[in-house]
């Protein structure tokens, strides 16, 4: 019995030494200086004092799922292991006891399960029938925090919204036309059979005066030989005002017939009539049709030729309904072609047509180029930006800071604690990689532009636990059941 009694005082006396040892190693560090005070201790969780002093832990920056007890690598990327700090091994532990401590846990609004968009401030259904869930203040807002550290890794950079000038424009596509001003057709002004042609082929240039093809016109020999007999007989029988009367009547027919004035000059000095009169061309340019050939019989609805000038051209663009408002006559354009990668073209907007394409609800737009060197080639396809003018003072973001989904934008903000947050953004006109932002964002506000969207999808990753994640504890009255008699979380089935 005494054997017995004199065992348990030494493991007492051992117990005690023990204890006295662990808690003087908690509280000192190398070198023999106290890690933390008592009071400090005190306030500590048996839980926090020991997360606080147990073996470091390393994480992956990348796959935090990846812990280890010591340094090491990655096995999925190969990055260094860092050690887990004891803050966040405190949180997580935190989130394993739930609201458990903290008291009753406030509730600022109440979500659908289905749409986190549509909020209310008390209990109810969503649209889709749905019991509302409740949203609590340590659980509000899709916000994420990145250490700064792993924030450079990352390459996050942030920009300012600022106010300044857009400028509207419109980038579309188009071909180019000869412009019609300066297209001439060539008719003969009677009948007759063609005795030679000068130019044969499509394409070919031709300038101003020179002979296009001669012909035989009976009625051009008629005109040249009643104005022989006009000037014999007014040099005898007549004079003054007759004389001439008779004479310019004469010498005007055959103006009207095309005759030229080569032919007309060489009728008055030799007084021999031309059988073959030549037809010149009305202007320089490009044969862009050919519709005679050799000992052909020609009338005056025969289109023998047509000529354009391209030292000025048309381009055809399309642009959509809602744009119409920016383009008017007279607006600036700049437009490119493949064929000439960096040369630019200056013109305007020379007509806007009155009527949209049914099947495409676009309506076209004409601009006018000027093309001296001849370089804008009929039939081409064309690059266009039609300036619609300035757009002042408007909030502005750079556009690789917008992330676009299928039915709104959204931006992450920066805020001054250094989290960040996702935020639904309306954007206007686009201009030169700015974006305008119409509502959503402040001046001033700091904005994600890259790496945005890295944050986004852990911002989405946890809104979507959020929403599946029911509750621990409802709270008085909330569970009230829905009108098919099935309480909050139950479904009905077959």
């Amino acid at each position: 019995m005494n054997d017995m009694n004199r065992t348990k005082h030494i493991l007492s006396i051992a117990l005690l030494l023990s204890g006295s040892l662990l808690l003087a190693a908690c509280n000192t560090q190398e070198g023999g200086q106290p890690s933390e005070s008592l009071a400090e201790a005190a306030d500590d969780t048996a839980l926090e004092h020991a997360v606080k002093h147990a073996d470091p832990k390393y994480v992956c920056p990348m796959h935090p799922q990846i812990v280890r007890d010591k340094p090491g690598n990655c096995p999925i990327c190969g990055m260094d292991l860092v050690p887990l700090e004891a803050e966040e091994e405190t949180a997580a532990a935190d989130q394993g006891t739930g609201a458990e401590g903290s008291g009753e846990r406030r509730i600022l609004y109440w979500v659908a399960p289905m749409d986190p968009s549509y909020k209310r401030d008390k209990p109810g259904k969503s649209p889709m029938g749905m019991d509302l869930v409740p949203v609590y203040a340590d659980e509000a807002g899709p916000k994420v925090r990145i250490k700064p550290w792993i924030e450079q890794n990352l390459g996050i950079r942030t920009t300012k919204v600022t106010r300044g000038t857009l400028w509207k424009y419109i980038q579309t596509v188009g071909f180019i036309t000869a412009d019609e001003d300066l297209v001439s057709h060539v008719h003969p002004r009677t009948s007759g059979w063609i005795e030679k042609i000068h130019v044969r082929a499509v394409g070919d240039y031709v300038k101003k005066g020179q002979p296009l093809f001669a012909y035989y016109a009976p009625e051009i020999v008629s005109a040249q030989e009643e104005y022989l007999v006009a000037r014999r007989s007014s040099s005898r029988n007549l004079v003054g005002k007759s004389k001439d009367s008779l004479m310019k009547s004469a010498r005007l027919r055959l103006k009207l017939l095309e005759v030229p004035e080569s032919v007309i000059r060489r009728l008055e000095r030799k007084g021999e009539v031309t059988r073959v009169v030549p037809v010149l061309a009305p202007r320089s340019g490009y044969v862009t049709r050919l519709g005679v050939r050799d000992g052909m019989y020609i009338k005056p609805e025969t289109q023998a030729y047509d000529i354009a000038d391209l030292s000025r051209v048309w381009v055809r663009v399309d642009v959509f309904e809602h744009q119409l408002s920016w383009v008017k006559k007279g607006k600036p354009v700049e437009v490119r072609v493949a064929a000439m990668p960096g040369r630019v073209w200056e013109g305007e907007v020379d007509y806007v047509y009155p009527t949209l394409n049914e099947k495409t609800r676009t309506l076209t737009v004409r601009l006018r180029m000027k093309n001296e060197d001849g370089a804008l080639k009929p039939n081409m396809f064309a690059d266009a930006i039609i300036y619609g003018g300035p757009k002042r003072d408007v909030l502005i973001l750079p556009r690789e800071a917008i992330i676009r989904y299928a039915n709104e934008s959204r931006v992450i903000l920066r805020h001054a604690d250094d989290s960040f947050e996702p935020v639904k953004v309306e954007t206007g006109i686009v201009s030169h990689g700015k974006v305008e932002i119409l509502s959503g964002l402040k001046e001033g506000e700091e904005v994600v532009v890259s790496g945005q969207f890295l944050i986004d999808s852990e911002s989405n990753l946890r809104a979507s636990l959020l929403r599946m994640t029911k509750p621990e504890a409802e709270p008085a009255g909330q569970a009230a059941p829905s009108s098919d008699g099935k309480h909050a979380g139950e479904q009905g089935g077959e």
